[in-house]
């Protein structure tokens, strides 16, 4: 148990003076900002497809819904390549029903492109009847 303990010492040890991190990094981000409250839009899904341009389709990758601060920060891991082009559909219906909201968009679609390593965060900004989008950081 003793040597247990001091290997686990060590590897954690190692692990931060080395700089090596075990965590996971993500390229994509989201988040959605419901400008009508002011507040973040917790609790939206949002759907992650890839475009297969030879069959001009669209290819399921991830689901995910959005935290208490209307964020999903872990989309596409970072270690694989990722460059083409993305569409992320962000399920706002179901979210204003849920405050007894009526609204236009059952869900918004943001079509873009993944061109090189660097990390892409596509917010939204949302309303009951509007919305708009742009590259973050």
């Amino acid at each position: 148990m003793k040597n247990f303990i001091f290997a686990f010492i060590f590897a954690m040890i190692s692990t931060t003076a080395f700089g090596q991190s075990t965590e996971k990094t993500y390229q994509l981000s989201s988040h959605i900002l419901d400008v009508s409250k002011g507040m973040p839009a917790a609790g939206v899904t949002i759907k992650l497809e890839k475009y297969i341009p030879e069959t001009k389709t669209w290819a399921f990758a991830d689901e995910k819904v959005t935290d208490k601060n209307g964020r999903v920060p872990n989309f596409l891991d970072s270690s694989a390549a990722n460059n083409g082009t993305y569409k992320l559909t962000y399920y706002t219906k179901e979210y204003f029903q849920k405050s007894g909201t009526e609204s236009f968009y059952p869900w918004v679609e943001v079509v873009f492109q993944i061109a090189d390593n660097t990390h892409y965060h596509v917010p939204i900004t949302l309303s009951a009847y509007g919305y708009s989008t742009y590259r973050g950081n």
